[in-house]
């Protein structure tokens, strides 16, 4: 039946279903792909070329204490924060495959280090949205600290031991050459970013058919049933299903502290369609989905409990100035060789800051050895 409405829906309003395709397109050309492609890429080498499992080694003190996941782990939380969503959850998948982590801390992982880019949040959210450079740092902080919050908390998921056997010798790491490396890393992260832009397309098409016959306006009413205002239901709708939406509808003059608070909700929950873009990564790993998505709502309740704690102490003031404005219309306007190169200089120079501490690291334990 569910199939036969869309179906009908689809028929009936052509014209929005192309007009959604071409805004999801759109946003796939000068988005998705210059600033994920990279990351992927970086992401599988890191891997690849063993230097998650060096910075593991070396990081083990410090990752098992606090979350209860190995030091391997390390590289996706920080990828998870430089590259956005969803490069942290497929980089913890890559350490679960390759033996670097068990099911449990993989699972752990995925619960905190799937989180959005400080470009979207300081850029799009802070400047774009609310015309003020500080709300988009406040909220780049919550962000961050609730995501920390979210891993101290889920280390007391599932049973295992918190360390490594007394005596236990480490494995020995294993990599690949580096052309077998670089080629299989373009490769992967072409499907991985394809596979995302098909459920951004996907999505962008539901919400326009979904608010052209009026069917989030419908279950913005339900949540208004519940205590919600009009359009504070409606914005909570849009963000629940799609962060981008959800976000772009947090402009205007209402309160400040509610507007924001909200904003850092959705950054944390990240919306349905981020959800299916990580979960086309699980299907067949055998991973929990479910604690992903608990993980994720924690990370959404946390940050907006924070944010507007934060907002009450420290009252912030939005003017939307022109210069702002000059600045987000300047960044919404780059092209996409641009926005490429921008993204592909951030993967190389983040590769080579991993690499040469895992070379730092390497020399100093031989060092001592010796």
């Amino acid at each position: 039946l569910a199939l036969l409405v869309a179906t009908a829906g689809l028929v009936a309003a052509p014209g929005e279903a192309i007009e959604g395709a071409k805004d999801g397109l759109l946003l796939c050309f000068n988005v998705i792909v210059p600033s994920l492609f990279p990351f992927f890429v970086l992401s599988s080498l890191v891997v690849d070329l063993g230097l998650a499992a060096y910075l593991g080694r070396a990081l083990e003190g410090l990752m098992r204490p606090l979350f209860r996941v190995s030091g391997s782990c390390a590289a996706a939380v920080a990828l998870g924060f430089i590259g956005g969503y969803p490069v942290g959850a497929r980089t913890a998948l890559q350490l679960y495959e390759q033996g670097l982590c068990s099911k449990t801390e993989a699972e752990r992982l995925l619960a905190f280090c799937n989180n959005s880019g400080p470009a979207f949040i300081l850029g799009v959210v802070g400047a774009g949205i609310f015309g003020d450079s500080r709300v988009g740092l406040l909220l780049y902080l919550t962000h961050a600290l609730a995501s920390l919050l979210v891993g101290l908390l889920f280390r007391f998921y599932g049973g295992g031991r918190v360390g490594p056997a007394c005596g236990q010798r480490p494995k020995p790491i294993r990599t690949v050459t580096l052309p077998a490396a670089f080629t299989g890393a373009v490769s992967r992260a072409l499907q991985s970013t394809l596979n995302i832009c098909a459920f951004v397309v996907f999505f962008a098409v539901v919400l326009r058919l979904l608010s052209a016959y009026g069917a989030l306006s419908a279950l913005a009413e339900l949540l208004s049933l519940a205590g919600f205002e009009g359009e504070w239901a409606r914005r909570l709708v849009a963000g629940l299903l799609e962060l981008s939406s959800g976000v772009a509808s947090l402009r205007g003059s209402a309160q400040l502290a509610g507007r924001v608070s909200m904003a850092a909700f959705m950054l944390g929950w990240a919306g349905l369609s981020v959800h299916c873009q990580v979960l086309s990564f699980l299907v067949d790993s055998g991973l929990s989905a479910r604690v992903y998505l608990a993980g994720k709502l924690c990370h959404g309740l946390i940050a907006a409990a924070l944010t507007y704690l934060l907002t009450r102490l420290f009252p912030l003031s939005a003017p939307v100035a022109d210069y702002l404005a000059e600045q987000t219309e300047s960044i919404a306007a780059l092209d996409f060789s641009t926005a490429l190169a921008a993204s592909t200089l951030a993967a190389l120079a983040g590769w080579l800051i991993l690499a040469g501490l895992c070379g730092f690291l390497l020399r100093k334990k031989c060092g001592n050895a010796a």
